[in-house]
């Protein structure tokens, strides 16, 4: 299918590694000119950036922020509309996972997680609402969360899964909003993913990861990232304020 995204300029926050990688290269697939963000993943983005390149012959760029940061947000809005032109669609992938329990959680940590989590995709979703209008275009904007949104965790995430419940009920709340400027704003909610940074515990024990899935197996990031470019196009026009599951039935909401 067509998605009618070709030479359209799409932001994919922490879009280096992970499901953000995945994104960025269907999104090339697809003759996107594509911004890859990345905060600390440097190397990894100027590579990816060289390479779709060289094998889909789009532009793409590797654009530095630290998205909780508003100066950084404006700069990388400002770069990429100087270089690629102006943004069609963004994708808020970006996120960090503060691990411990509740009762061991520093607030250094927990703020850092409310800080990358909700205040950067605050951040760069206001940035591209205000560009949007002040160019007269509608756009998309689609907010990654997590089936834990909902579900909760057993292995101590709570900051984590609080910050992507916050996520629905922001997109939910932009979405009214900003649905009379032709801005459509949805969420996805994914399941387990193969990434490399839980690759080596699946590894070790695959069926404890499996099971949890009513397909029984976890996803690769490349079927969740499907979803989340559908919704960055002009074939998801009738959709907003949703939250897609795709998490292999995990959330069953």
């Amino acid at each position: 299918m067509d998605l009618h995204l070709k030479n359209k300029v799409v932001l994919v926050t922490g879009g280096a590694t992970g499901l953000g990688k995945a994104i960025v290269e269907i999104l090339a697939e697809e003759g996107v000119k594509v911004a890859v963000n990345y905060r600390s993943r440097k190397a990894a983005a100027d590579s990816l950036v060289a390479e779709l390149r060289l094998k889909y012959a789009v532009d793409a760029l590797a654009v530095y922020a630290d998205v909780s940061n508003e100066d950084d947000v404006q700069k990388m809005f400002n770069d990429i509309e100087s270089q690629l032109g102006t943004i069609h669609a963004v994708v808020n992938n970006a996120a960090y996972c503060a691990n411990p329990e509740c009762a061991e959680l520093t607030l250094g940590e927990f703020r850092k997680c409310v800080d990358i989590n909700l205040q950067g995709m605050f951040l760069v979703c206001r940035e591209t609402v205000r560009r949007l209008r002040a160019n007269k275009l509608p756009g998309n904007i689609v907010n990654i969360s997590s089936q834990a949104a909902l579900r909760g965790s057993a292995s101590g995430k709570t900051a984590y899964d609080m910050t992507k419940a916050g996520i629905l009920g922001f997109t939910r709340s932009l979405a009214i909003e900003v649905g009379k400027d032709g801005i459509n704003v949805n969420a996805v909610l994914p399941g387990l993913m193969y990434t490399e940074i839980i690759a080596a515990a699946i590894d070790a024990d695959p069926e404890r990861f499996n099971k949890r899935s009513l397909l029984g197996r976890i996803a690769k990031t490349e079927e969740i990232a499907q979803v989340a470019v559908f919704l960055c196009s002009d074939r998801a026009g009738y959709m907003t304020g949703a939250s897609v599951d795709v998490s292999g039935g995990m959330a069953l909401h």
